[in-house]
């Protein structure tokens, strides 16, 4: 059981710095400019302003372990309509073989246990014990 929460939370640290740097990336090119680039896929711009905070947040909060479930889900919704919406069409290699990895990570995190090192141990054990 120790080593499923060792990697499980490696899981979570290495998914979260990748979402984080997504979410930066998208701040640092410019939400308006990612506006612009979604609409030219056929995206509605707004979704940018939508999907990099979300990244950038759900990053820092699956680095931090707090809310892993709920993050998790929310950023495979954002993979999913990532797939359906533009990779799909590109093919499996140099498409969406990344995406696919990455939602079947945010789906284990969704279902995964919550491990000790994470805020969300921290937090709702000690209120599921008080």
């Amino acid at each position: 059981m120790m080593k499923m929460n060792i990697v499980t939370t490696i899981m979570r640290v290495v998914f979260g710095i990748l979402f984080l740097a997504h979410g930066m990336d998208k701040f640092n090119t410019g939400l308006g400019n990612v506006a612009g680039w979604f609409e030219s896929i056929h995206i509605p711009g707004f979704m940018a302003y939508i999907v990099g905070p979300v990244e950038l947040i759900g990053g820092i909060l699956l680095i931090l372990g707090l809310f892993t479930r709920y993050v998790s889900a929310i950023l495979f919704i954002i993979l999913l309509g990532a797939v359906l919406t533009t990779k799909l069409s590109m093919g499996l290699l140099n498409g969406y073989e990344l995406d696919l990895s990455f939602m079947l990570i945010a789906l284990y995190l969704v279902f995964a246990e919550v491990t000790r090192w994470s805020l969300d141990h921290l937090i709702f054990k000690k209120a599921k014990t008080n």
